[in-house]
């Protein structure tokens, strides 16, 4: 077996592990953010468990620490003392960013890891497999439900080589991006094999296993074997180590090989992470804004490799450079050194550590320039300027562009190769991880006024016919439908307030239209949904009575959470796309029959008498909770 199967088998509940059949894995840890934790949590206790039953789970502060009225300070106390009552651990808010934390104090070899993140395949780094999911799956795992998807077929990347002067693990998984694009991991999960493993350090493999995410894949993952454990005794928690490698003989569904010799530095031009080019060939762009750090650069190493290159520069005057430290631990260690110091000599703005820029709180560029940012996205807008122009690189080109004021190759700019060796001891104080309740009986549960009751869908109608309320194309993000940002994120536990900003950015008038139709569709192209795993996006839409999404394609996270709250994804070919127009009158003369009895969907264009067919592609399970009306009707239902 490779790493993946042998993960997944000892872990499956259900079914049998062939590409594409849906199988059922059991669940060891969990964690949740607070942008998506708030209404994972309002899940859970709607399911009645006085405590999780997973062998660990955690609730992290991270993405909106921007207190701009009392909406956040009220869910960090809705967090925490929930946290405290069902048996979790909490990650106080400036402790660090999720994935950071997770992957220094808890992620574990050989375990499973459901977070509602689309990157917590960060753990991967450590040969876990760790799966972003909705809120609502996260809460089910948290109940002791096993977590079902459908199983994917394993892509072994093999690294030859080692990385030049100039060269870091964010231009790796750019040049896997670069030749896969952000739908070529649907449906699989990536492994690192090859002699290139053997120079990357974990910080380095959390890099890749991060935006691993922006292709779609499941997870990513990476043998457990001396680097890991080197980081693990640097952690001081060797005993949580155990080797885990591939057999000999182990099979792959597909193969790519990547020559790190040959590597060059690149960067994710606007505005996808899959639009990348080599930094030589858009050298030269005045850039005014830099920003190190998010989940995927913000660890001791990404920031002492910028440090080093700071060092005797002043960065140029109109640029602003920002870090943001991932964790605690690496703001005191950077800080203890001397490097933070370095850096503010040359004029770096220091943020908390959280998320901040790459979530769109706060740091949006002025109108009309580039921002350079060490971060996973650059979807359109999501820096919180319209039009913006973010590009995506790695912490030595950030860095050497901060200098220059231009984009910059850092093989023009460096005299020297700059390397960073992982201390001995990493700088060990979980004083902000505050430990579940002794006596969770006496802890009150504080729920702020933002904090509404979750809505909930009837079951499916035996018939519809609603119109098609907006059309959109390709590669349509979850920051599309639901945006985030300092404005919108502070009302996530507040469905019918977040519930105005449904596809603001796209089409201002979709809320009131869909408000008033009643019933509504949307009809998307490829890969429709992809991004996020934010649940929000399936929820308000929901609220605002839309009934069915069709589309070409879906990015995996965003069609189970339809299913979870009971919106019927059906992918149509390109020929019915091309034939349905926005406010186009549709009729499912018989939606819920077709859905309990085939495999496909038969609708009615009422304009034209124009039928056509769907797939649904819903298994057993799935067609319960769509015609449910979803998950939590499911689970009522199911309740002794």
């Amino acid at each position: 077996m490779n790493i993946a199967q042998k993960l997944i088998a000892s872990h499956l509940v259900s079914g049998n592990m062939e590409p594409g059949e849906e199988i059922a894995i059991s669940i060891d840890q969990t964690l949740t953010q607070d942008a998506t934790g708030t209404m994972a949590y309002l899940e859970f206790e709607a399911m009645g468990i006085p405590k999780v039953k997973t062998k660990l789970s955690v609730s992290y502060i991270d993405h909106n620490t921007l207190q701009t009225g009392f909406e956040n300070a009220d869910d960090h106390r809705f967090l925490q003392t929930i946290a405290a009552k069902y048996g979790l651990y909490f990650s106080r808010p400036g402790n660090g960013i999720c994935h950071q934390v997770h992957l220094e104090r808890f992620a574990r070899p050989g375990q499973t890891l459901l977070g509602s993140d689309s990157h917590t395949p960060n753990a991967g780094a450590v040969g876990m497999l760790a799966i972003g999911a909705g809120g609502l799956n996260v809460a089910l795992a948290m109940a002791g439900e096993p977590f079902y998807m459908v199983m994917p077929k394993v892509m072994r990347v093999i690294l030859k080589g080692t990385c030049r002067t100039g060269v870091a693990a964010k231009d790796i998984i750019l040049e896997v991006l670069r030749r896969l694009t952000v739908k070529g991991g649907v449906g699989k999960i990536m492994e690192y094999a090859g002699d290139g493993l053997r120079e990357l350090t974990v910080p380095e493999r959390a890099t890749i296993t991060n935006m691993g995410a922006e292709l779609g894949a499941t997870s990513s993952i990476f043998p457990s074997d001396e680097q890991t454990k080197a980081f693990f005794k640097a952690q001081k928690r060797e005993a949580d180590w155990t080797e885990l490698l591939p057999d000999a003989d182990a099979v792959y569904d597909e193969e790519i090989i990547i020559d790190l010799d040959a590597l060059e530095p690149l960067i994710a031009a606007p505005s996808s992470p899959d639009n990348v080019k080599r930094v030589k060939d858009v050298e030269g762009i005045p850039v005014r804004q830099v920003c190190i750090g998010s989940c995927v650069n913000s660890s001791y190493s990404d920031l002492m490799l910028a440090a080093q290159i700071l060092r005797d520069y002043k960065i140029h005057r109109d640029v602003s450079l920002t870090i943001s430290p991932g964790s605690r631990q690496a703001l005191r260690m950077i800080t203890e050194n001397g490097a933070l110091s370095n850096m503010i000599a040359a004029g770096v703005r220091i943020m908390e550590s959280a998320c901040g820029p790459c979530i769109g709180m706060g740091q949006a560029p002025a109108t009309g320039t580039v921002s350079l940012r060490t971060f996973n996205r650059n979807f359109p807008g999501r820096s919180g300027t319209a039009n913006d122009q973010v590009y995506l690189c790695s912490p030595l080109t950030a860095a050497v562009s901060a200098i220059t004021g231009r984009i910059t190759d850092p093989r023009d700019f460096m005299k020297e190769s700059f390397t960073v060796t992982l201390p001995d001891e990493f700088v060990i104080d979980d004083s902000m991880i505050v430990p579940p309740s002794k006596e969770p009986e006496k802890v009150t549960v504080e729920r702020g006024p933002n904090i509404k009751p979750l809505p909930v869908r009837s079951a499916l109608e035996e018939s519809l016919k609603a119109k098609v309320i907006l059309k959109v194309g390709d590669n349509i993000t979850t920051d599309d439908i639901m945006p985030a940002g300092a404005k919108i994120l502070p009302l996530r536990s507040n469905i019918p307030a977040i519930s105005e900003f449904v596809f603001s950015k796209v089409d201002t008038t979709f809320p009131g239209r869909a408000k008033s139709s009643g019933s509504g569709i949307v009809i998307g192209g490829i890969n429709y949904g992809q991004g996020s795993s934010r649940e929000h996006a399936a929820l308000a839409p929901m609220y605002l009575g839309i009934k069915v999404v069709l589309a070409k394609s879906f990015a995996r996270i965003h069609k189970d959470n339809l299913i979870n709250f009971g919106i019927l994804p059906l992918t149509v070919s390109p020929d019915v796309y091309d034939s349905i127009n926005q406010d186009t009158e549709l009729e499912f003369y018989s939606l819920a029959k077709d859905v309990r009895e085939s495999s496909e969907v038969t609708f009615k264009n009422l304009k034209t008498g124009e039928t056509y067919k769907a797939e649904h592609g819903l298994s057993e399970r799935q067609r319960k909770i769509i015609l449910a009306g979803g998950l939590l009707n499911c689970v009522k239902r199911e309740k002794p």
